[in-house]
């Protein structure tokens, strides 16, 4: 086996991991070798390159590349004398995480939030009215007890996506530094 052989063999190992890893992403198998085949591409491709290279149509690269790029995982490029749009990766794989984690957990937070915090006041409403049966009162006040644990989970989430944002997830689990011969 050549050397170029060796070469693309493990390249073709890594996009296929990607591929079926992706999903994490909410991406499709075919947008994670799309990623993968960029990731390894030292200058910024057209969709014409993606397309001849992957052999896929320039609708689905399009497509692929808008969600990649709707995740912050590549980015547009320019190169003087090329009229056509150009992609690259992005370079910060700790800050498309944070972005992607952040953005998905924010909103999942803030929906069970409001959801706690308006079962919260009803269940109360109920516990306090008088006309409530006492087996109907003793479910509500359990009720509430679940939720106010609830709650506190939401509300540490919370403080974990701050960390992420602020970067002082980095305190507790520090990036690997770059070594000179890297």
């Amino acid at each position: 086996m050549s050397g170029k052989d060796k070469l693309e063999k493990t390249r073709e190992r890594i996009i296929e991991s990607i591929a079926q890893n992706i999903h994490l992403y909410g991406l499709t198998p075919s947008t994670g070798r799309q990623y993968g085949t960029m990731f390894f591409h030292n200058e910024p491709l057209t969709l014409d390159d993606m397309t001849e290279e992957l052999g896929m149509s320039k609708t689905s690269m399009s497509t692929s590349v808008r969600a990649l790029s709707d995740l912050k995982l590549v980015e547009r490029a320019w190169k003087r004398g090329v009229r056509k749009d150009l992609y690259q990766v992005t370079d910060d794989w700790y800050q498309s995480f944070i972005d992607l984690f952040s953005i998905k957990w924010r909103k999942s937070v803030s929906q069970h939030s409001n959801a706690i915090r308006r079962s919260l006041t009803e269940l109360e409403d109920l516990v306090a009215d008088p006309s409530t049966s006492d087996d109907i009162r003793d479910e509500a006040t359990i009720d509430i007890e679940k939720l106010l644990y609830m709650r506190d989970y939401y509300e540490w989430l919370d403080r974990l996506i701050d960390a992420f944002e602020d970067h002082d997830i980095f305190n507790l689990v520090p990036m690997k530094k770059k070594e000179a011969s890297e």
